[in-house]
């Protein structure tokens, strides 16, 4: 009697849900997955990987994948060869993985040899000295990003790049630095991008070639491709290409980057007859937490949409608690994370680095263990060293290694030599004081020498200030260590002088006298120390900044800082677009958080030294009042009038209509059109006394 045998499923079949098999198995040239938060995308790049291989007939050196990073492509090896060992020739790289093996096989057609060096950032600032000459370094990276973005974007040096600076001299600039780069022969990593997608698009036969070669191309975290990247892919995709992106619009948080959401916005109308798939299903949240994201993230326009849903249950309500200031918000958090077991499972998440420093303070002072990921501890970084060397050097003027650190940043024309024979002079004449040996300098750089003697002696007696903050805050601004940050920001997108602000805000609880800038000196180092022994726990709570949190999942999550200005940031607040990537960003950190979840909102929040009152951040009106359990009371509204569309009365001027709002160093700035045509920009903490608030108005006249 024969036996009766139940069919088996193949291996990439397995534990796949509905969606995902649909996506596994669909039978379409042009496919766009859809993948919401923790619903299972690589598993499903993999399975279809093994699909095509095993059941339809593509050779596995036929197929190529890109992913975004080193760690992706491995395990994607790693989980295809496992599940199907005859996929293992399958080419799995990143994007810059991918052009460089492109293009050392066609270097000749590029007009490189096959051994070229790929430059990083450090040689390409060196090879623009060579193409410049003698300017700055603040310059240097100036034009380096500019060029960086621009390759970013496709654009050629001979091509229109007005939508990357209209500065008219940045067109000449980067001319020069391409034909030296094409001179020397070497490329840099936006070149891995842009050659590979030029010499395709300008050889038909090449292209011919690698159409043929890869009969496949799946790209994951498609929503973080550059406008070169997404041209690249074209290139590489022809008529009979199979063609899968997986991504998702609404984790679209790298345009600063210079990442594309249309790229996958638009992917359906570039490519004919795509079939778009959405994986909604979590297996990470709760459908408490899920609910929360889905209705924040709908009021975005920029998405496709989808609704992430859970078989998991709707779990806790969230958790909104409303805090009187900065420093309540981080014991709040405190006793947060102590109610919930191991360290390990809790993450602090906020919208800048400058944030992490209250946390820090309070945890180390309650003996929680924490760690920092993607920055270096608040008092590591390299703009707080830089201060806190100042105040050393004031402190001790006879601490040479932080004179050495200070003496010439910013650069005040004081070089190596002059530093050197300074050192000599103070052990010489002075007894090691540094200060001293500064004022009696002779030679070319004395003028140098003796504005930082005289900085020094600025703050001999600084008792005038009314505490260690204010101090502080003169101290960055008469050094120029202010707008040596403030350039370095512009130029790399970057928030350092937020950190110089917090180091304000962290030195305001101390006097303003010897002893209070010895103790807070001591309290750092002391700090610093406790937080080396500690790194070498695993059980720690994690404070990581929202766009670090990208692939990462905790048990239990707190979203702090949740007030207008801050998140969004008034910067992008007034924007549409960047609107919508902060609500986005929002979104990425509401789903890292697998069981609890939390919001927190200060009423009040100190800048450079000054407590400023806040109001609640507009994302909070989007999450659904019954999912969440409410702790406090928000300020009330009118603590901040100045917002669009808000009429008032000036002395002078009459009547006006708020036009924009904006932050500039923690201060409100307000632009008013006034009845009469005149257009005027007020600080209005500064201007009370002239102007009155008259209530909103639904148009400007």
């Amino acid at each position: 009697m024969a036996a009766n045998f139940e069919p088996t499923e193949p291996g990439w079949l397995e534990n796949l849900n509905a969606q995902q098999r649909q996506a596994t198995e669909q039978d379409s040239r042009s496919l766009l997955i859809l993948a919401g938060a923790g619903s299972g995308k690589t598993s499903v790049i993999i399975s279809r990987i093994a699909w095509m291989v095993m059941e339809k007939g593509f050779q596995p050196t036929s197929i190529l994948a890109v992913t975004f990073t080193n760690k992706a492509a491995t395990e994607m090896r790693e989980r295809i060869t496992a599940m199907v060992p005859e996929a293992g020739k399958v080419m799995i790289r990143t994007f810059h993985s991918f052009g460089a093996w492109l293009l050392r096989r066609n270097a000749a057609a590029a007009n490189l040899t096959s051994n070229f060096t790929i430059y990083d950032d450090d040689d390409q600032l060196s090879l623009l000295a060579q193409v410049l000459g003698k300017i700055s370094h603040s310059e240097l990276r100036t034009w380096a990003r500019l060029i960086s973005r621009a390759k970013d974007q496709g654009l050629s040096a001979n091509g229109e790049l007005s939508t990357v600076s209209t500065n008219p001299f940045f067109p000449e600039v980067y001319q020069r630095y391409e034909r030296r780069l094409r001179e020397i022969g070497n490329v840099d990593f936006g070149d891995l991008i842009q050659l590979p997608m030029r010499l395709l698009r300008n050889r038909l036969e090449i292209k011919r070639y690698f159409q043929q070669r890869f009969r496949a191309v799946l790209v994951d975290e498609y929503q973080d491709t550059n406008a070169a990247q997404d041209q690249l892919l074209r290139e590489l995709v022809g008529k009979d290409t199979w063609v899968t992106v997986v991504g998702d619009e609404d984790q679209s948080i790298y345009r600063f980057r210079g990442a594309e959401i249309d790229n996958i916005l638009s992917f359906p109308n570039n490519y004919p007859n795509t079939h778009v798939i959405r994986l909604e299903q979590n297996y990470r949240s709760s459908g408490t937490i899920l609910d929360i994201a889905s209705s924040v993230v709908a009021n975005n326009s920029q998405r496709l949409g989808k609704r992430l849903w859970t078989d998991k249950g709707a779990g806790s309500k969230a958790i909104l608690a409303y805090l009187e200031n900065h420093e309540a918000e981080a014991r709040w958090c405190a006793d947060f994370v102590n109610s919930g077991g191991n360290f390990g499972e809790n993450a602090i998440l906020y919208r800048t680095n400058a944030q992490s420093r209250i946390f820090e303070d309070v945890f180390r002072r309650q003996s929680i263990p924490y760690r920092i990921i993607g920055t270096l501890s608040f008092y590591r970084r390299e703009e707080i060293k830089d201060v806190l060397a100042y105040l050393a050097w004031i402190s001790n003027s006879h601490d040479e290694v932080a004179f050495r650190r200070i003496a010439n940043k910013p650069r005040r024309g004081l070089g190596v030599r002059s530093i050197e024979k300074l050192v000599e002079l103070s052990i010489a004449e002075y007894g090691g004081d540094m200060v001293m040996a500064a004022e009696n300098f002779e030679g070319r750089s004395s003028a140098a020498s003796a504005s930082l003697a005289a900085l020094a002696r600025r703050y001999c007696e600084f008792d005038c200030f009314e505490h260690l903050g204010f101090m502080l805050r003169d101290l960055i601004d008469a050094s120029g260590i202010l707008e040596y940050y403030s350039k370095i920001d512009n130029i790399e997108n970057t928030q350092r002088t937020l950190n110089l602000d917090e180091l304000v805000n962290a030195a305001s609880g101390y006097p303003a006298s010897t002893e209070g800038l010895t103790a807070f000196l001591e309290l750092v180092e002391l700090d610093q120390t406790v937080t080396e022994e500690e790194e070498s726990d695993d059980n720690r709570v994690t404070l990581i900044t929202m766009h670090n949190t990208k692939g990462l999942e905790f048990d239990r999550v707190v979203v702090s800082g949740m007030e207008e200005g801050l998140f969004p940031r008034d910067d992008d607040a007034g924007d549409d677009a960047e609107l919508e990537e902060e609500r986005r960003l929002f979104y990425v950190a509401i789903t890292r958080a697998r069981r609890e979840l939390a919001f927190t909102c200060s009423r009040r929040r100190m800048i450079w030294g000054y407590y400023k009152e806040s109001l609640p951040s507009r994302f909070l009106n989007e999450i659904p009042r019954e999912k969440i359990h409410v702790e406090g009371e928000p300020n009330e509204a009118n603590l901040d009038s100045w917002q669009k569309g808000t009429m008032l009365s000036h002395e002078k001027y009459g009547v006006g209509v708020v036009q924009n709002r904006i932050s500039n160093r923690g201060h409100t700035v307000i632009v008013v059109l006034f009845e009469s045509g005149r257009k005027a920009t007020f600080l209005p903490e500064f201007s009370s006394h002239q102007i009155e608030y008259l209530g909103t108005v639904q148009e400007d006249f």
